[in-house]
């Protein structure tokens, strides 16, 4: 049944190849705001009742779930806002955006987590390409001088987490790849080739420690900061076990490492994104829709859950690297396939859902929590993706 599942997907994509099914991006942008103008009426209505509680998440067992500031998908929110401004020159999108980014802005000196690239570049970032804001490049820099600060010379990565120290000593995460783009447009705000010099650092040793053979990645690298910058332990936290494929994580290598290949022209960098998006989209228990399950290892797989987010999270990346690779022929048609199937099956009915855009993402499925719900970085990817589909 498997093998029969991964050889529909070969089929579809080949055929998109030759008569690729693009999505009608105008529709579905301007379906997508209609249902953003939904969430923006709940995010009012909720901080009337909690003002510290800033940026829509996910809704939960039915109900609304806000977060504050400091919650690493804080910045998703106002950055989707951005690309509504983007795509459609509203001022409504632009004085939301810049209302709701604002919300954002003390995170820049955080440095207890790895995540101010979610956090402050995305919306920042995109908030000083569309407007050039100057206030908004001093927020960017100062995320990146915060960041800068987990680096660890012995290890040679940004550390990810502080917390659970009973389980790992200094533990980087696959995520965290995401969060390097925020250095790289430091280096080229401020001419400080820091910035450059850890993020290409990290990237260099998360080729070397965090693959399988298999192009896979493991999610939880733990390691000693103390003497060697060995590997203490490979383990997880949000897929099925240690050795498994977390699909959010293979997301996040893809999406960084083509990130990477742009910022450095490193071609270590592309042939990782290609070995990377070969696993994902040859993987044999990838439905046919190309929206994955949570865990490619999951045993319960055809009865698991799937994850919205990571097919948004790879088809924006498949679009970016099809740029790059002589398989860009075959990426683009794939994040084609990708990106119709969530626009036609997995867009929330107008008013369900908060207002959130996509339904069918799955968050910490070990911790049971945020499982097949909405959440707020799959409706970022997919307006990103519809963006790059142009």
């Amino acid at each position: 049944m498997k093998f029969k599942i991964n050889i529909t997907l070969l089929i579809l994509l080949a055929c998109h190849v030759a008569n690729a099914q693009n999505v009608d991006v105008k529709k579905a942008f301007a379906s997508a705001g209609k249902q953003t103008d939904v969430l923006i009426r709940n995010v009012d209505s909720a901080r009337l009742v909690k003002p510290s509680q800033v940026s829509p998440r996910t809704v939960e067992k039915g109900q609304f779930k806000m977060v504050v500031s400091k919650d690493w998908t804080s910045g998703f929110f106002p950055a989707e806002l951005w690309y509504f401004y983007q795509f459609t020159k509203d001022e409504k999108w632009l004085k939301l955006a810049r209302k709701y980014t604002d919300d954002i802005k003390e995170e820049q000196y955080n440095r207890g987590t790895h995540d101010l690239g979610f956090m402050i570049y995305c919306p920042f970032g995109n908030g000083y390409r569309l407007t050039k804001d100057t206030a908004y490049k001093a927020v960017i820099i100062q995320a990146a001088r915060s960041l800068a600060t987990r680096f660890n010379k012995t290890a040679g990565v940004l550390k990810s987490w502080d917390h659970n120290g009973d389980k790992w000593k200094y533990p980087v995460i696959i995520d965290n790849m995401m969060n390097l783009e925020l250095l790289f447009e430091a280096t080229k705000m401020t001419g400080d080739s820091s910035f450059y010099k850890i993020a290409v650092s990290h990237a260099d040793h998360t080729i070397k420690n965090h693959f399988r053979p298999d192009f896979s990645s493991y999610h939880v690298i733990d390691y000693d900061t103390a003497k060697t910058g060995n590997i203490l332990q490979k383990v997880t936290a949000q897929g099925y076990e240690n050795e498994s494929a977390w699909a959010r994580g293979q997301a996040w290598a893809l999406y960084g490492y083509t990130m990477c290949f742009r910022e450095t022209q490193d071609r270590r960098y592309l042939a990782q994104a290609d070995g990377i998006a070969g696993f994902i989209l040859n993987n044999k228990v990838t439905p046919a829709d190309g929206v994955p399950y949570w865990d490619y290892n999951d045993p319960k797989i055809p009865d698991a859950s799937r994850d919205a987010s990571a097919a948004a999270i790879t088809a924006s990346a498949l679009y970016e690297l099809a740029k790059y690779s002589s398989n860009g022929k075959k990426y683009k048609a794939a994040a084609d396939h990708i990106l119709s199937s969530l626009s036609k099956n997995y867009t929330s009915k107008f008013g369900d859902n908060y207002g959130f855009i996509l339904e069918h993402s799955t968050g910490h499925r070990p911790a049971k929590s945020e499982i097949d719900v909405p959440i707020n970085y799959a409706d970022y990817y997919y307006l990103e993706a519809l963006l790059r589909s142009k």
